[in-house]
């Protein structure tokens, strides 16, 4: 049954895809296709194979033991400070944004994550027949931001057309930067987090193949891309990789203090007329019956159609932050289908930072973006359902 719902909730998804498309005569049915079944094999690999398992444990215990030496270098900085029970959130999550970031800016001066992410880009373009640029794209946005994925195409964005700039606007904001992966594993299970990333370049290509179809000449298709790295040598990798780190960890802390604050605002203010509804309870029935499709329990509907919502309305950290409390007494299953549901940076803000970035790089494209700004988060929205849903038919 479990398997049916699944598989409806597919199909919703891609009948919404459809109905949002600018180009139906032209979708691309078999990559569509393609990437699904790539989808599948991924997370069936991954969840149910033992190779699978070993390949998420040691990946994980390489983020673990990088969690352990940014550890050491936050405890040298602030081991005076008498914490209380838990910690700081700030101290103790956010601060590894800035270890991680480092790494990143290494692996790049190094040309070691350039060269991955070219390769594995070529593969999916060849795979599925989908252009070089918007491949490309894909994987780049598992490893970089929003800003930093767009930064790194800046010199083709000539060739972007309005579909074009819709399907790179959409895996950068369908993913998550790998400088703050870290600090997600330390609020929700690693597995779940690490899963999402690949199912989440695949599921935002697949929707953005139906509402923005691509099709381009072989001279299009010739992709060079904007080296990003200015670095000089490897400690002003390191330097910058720790500045850039630091300014994502505050404006993180800035963003929590800025939505909690709000959303305490908003609940006060439902309250004052419907005494005891929040905000979360109304999100949560909202969601509740796309929930139902993508596998959570009946009886975990409402909390965790709350919780998706959250996300949607605020950002990701502030949803697993109230998803954390729920860990132990809600089924594994909603664990991982709402956990990889989080794990991008889906959510209206989004907009505003994407607009921003491409605006930075082309005025005139940046008005375009603006113009398609919610067709980008309702198909980032259904890239999170699409991920979610195909991780639950495993669990």
């Amino acid at each position: 049954m479990q398997i049916i719902l699944g598989l409806l909730a597919i199909l919703v998804v891609f009948a919404l895809s459809y109905f949002m498309s600018n180009d139906k005569k032209n979708i691309n049915y078999k990559g569509i296709i393609i990437m699904l079944v790539l989808e599948l094999v991924i997370t069936w690999f991954m969840f149910s194979t033992q190779i699978g398992a070993i390949i998420i444990n040691g990946v994980s215990s390489v983020f673990n033991k990088l969690i352990e030496f940014g550890s050491a270098g936050i405890q040298f900085v602030l081991g005076g400070f008498e914490l209380q029970e838990g910690g700081v959130f700030f101290f103790n999550v956010l601060l590894l944004i800035v270890f991680f970031a480092t790494i990143l800016s290494v692996l790049t001066y190094l040309k070691i994550l350039p060269t991955i992410i070219k390769w594995v880009g070529g593969l999916v373009s060849k795979v599925t027949g989908l252009p070089k640029i918007e491949s490309f794209n894909g994987v780049n946005s598992i490893f970089f931001g929003q800003s930093e994925a767009l930064l790194a195409i800046k010199s083709q964005f000539h060739h972007l057309n309005e579909n074009r700039l819709y399907t790179v606007s959409a895996s950068a904001m369908s993913s998550v930067s790998a400088s703050i992966v870290g600090s997600y594993i330390q609020i929700l299970p690693e597995k779940y987090i690490l899963i999402a990333l690949p199912l989440n370049m695949f599921s935002s290509l697949i929707i953005s193949s139906f509402i923005a179809p691509v099709k381009v000449s072989k001279e299009e298709d010739e992709i060079d891309i904007t080296d990003v790295c200015n670095d000089k040598s490897l400690f002003e990798a390191m330097g910058n990789g720790a500045l850039d780190g630091g300014k994502v960890a505050l404006i993180v802390a800035a963003n929590l203090i800025a939505f909690i604050a709000s959303l305490e605002l908003v609940n006060w203010a439902i309250q004052s007329v419907f005494a005891g509804v929040t905000l979360q309870q109304i999100l949560g029935y909202v969601f509740a019956p796309i929930g139902y499709l993508m596998g959570i329990p009946a009886s975990e509907l409402i909390k965790a159609g709350s919780i998706m919502g959250t996300k949607i309305v605020t950002n990701e950290f502030v949803a697993m932050l109230e998803f954390q409390p729920l860990l132990e007494v809600i089924s594994e299953k909603t664990i991982g289908i709402v956990t990889v549901f989080l794990t991008s940076f889906a959510n209206f803000s989004s907009i505003g930072i994407i607009a921003g970035t491409v605006k930075g790089i082309d005025t005139e494209k940046a008005s375009i973006v603006s113009k398609f700004g919610m067709k980008l988060l309702g198909g980032s929205i259904l890239t999170s359902i699409l991920s979610a849903t195909i991780a639950g038919l495993f669990l």
